[in-house]
């Protein structure tokens, strides 16, 4: 059968598109905690494989491996962290990792384990805290915040119990590996803990004895980041997982999933 030279150039056309469809398609590979970014990834899915790529998530249980297998190329980007543990991060390692959006924050809070009530805390009472340099800052601040003690001026960000020069109530600061403070809580009398780990472990926000407001220096300073290696900052297919990380769908996601848990970033 004899085609028409009109059919056969859109045979042609929509050849050549099928083609450029498939050379512009990729498989990202994105390290992620696994609640609540994993589960944002997971809302992902779908939204990236209308643009043409396969979104496959890999959950990591800590703060260092997403890192380390993103620096080995192992993977194409990763979702787990803020910028002042990344930088942190680059600077003891020594890799060359870079944010290129900023997707939520998640307040961080002062949860009650055996005290149940700030107003009631007493003398020596055990406050846990995070061990690793930048969250146990943020967790200082909020102490500080809500006038348990007092940081030695300019302390900032990279303040640790060290900074502390006023504590009249004596209390025993205890660093702890994030992940263990929500087990933590039986055993103390608050732990302040970071908004992934609190939602891991069954907390919610609202119940929490003081959380971080959206006008802290913290709301805007930890936003947890999408990660990637420096030089791949405009690849295609990491731009796309940026639009869509910053999309509406996924925005609405996050609201309606998470309650005031997690926030979209700005």
């Amino acid at each position: 059968m004899k085609l028409c030279p009109v059919f056969l150039s859109a045979l042609l056309a929509l050849g050549f598109a099928g083609a450029f469809s498939q050379a512009g398609a990729a498989e990202v590979k994105v390290g992620a905690s696994p609640t609540p970014h994993a589960e944002i990834l997971q809302a992902a899915i779908p939204l990236m494989k209308a643009k043409g790529h396969e979104l496959k998530i890999i959950e990591y249980a800590d703060y260092v491996q997403p890192n380390m297998a993103l620096d080995a190329g192992d993977l194409d980007a990763n979702y787990f962290q803020h910028q002042p543990y990344l930088t942190d991060f680059n600077k003891e390692k020594g890799t060359k990792l870079v944010s290129i959006a900023s997707v939520h924050y998640e307040p961080f809070g002062i949860y009650a384990g055996k005290t149940k009530d700030l107003k009631a805390l007493e003398k020596g009472a055990v406050v846990a805290v995070p061990n690793d340099t930048t969250n146990e800052a943020r967790a200082l601040l909020l102490l500080q915040e809500n006038g348990l003690l007092k940081l030695r001026e300019g302390a900032g960000l990279s303040a640790t119990r060290r900074d502390i020069v006023e504590n009249p109530l004596k209390l025993k600061i205890e660093e702890l590996e994030a992940a263990q403070l929500v087990r933590s809580l039986p055993d103390v009398d608050l732990a302040t803990i970071n908004g992934n780990y609190a939602i891991l472990g069954g907390l919610k926000v609202k119940d929490a004895l003081a959380a971080e407001t959206a006008e802290s220096v913290a709301a805007t300073t930890y936003a947890n980041v999408l990660a990637v290696r420096e030089g791949d900052e405009q690849r295609p297919e990491l731009q796309a997982l940026v639009e869509v990380l910053k999309g509406d769908e996924i925005r609405k996601f996050i609201n309606d999933k998470y309650e005031g848990a997690v926030v979209p970033a700005k």
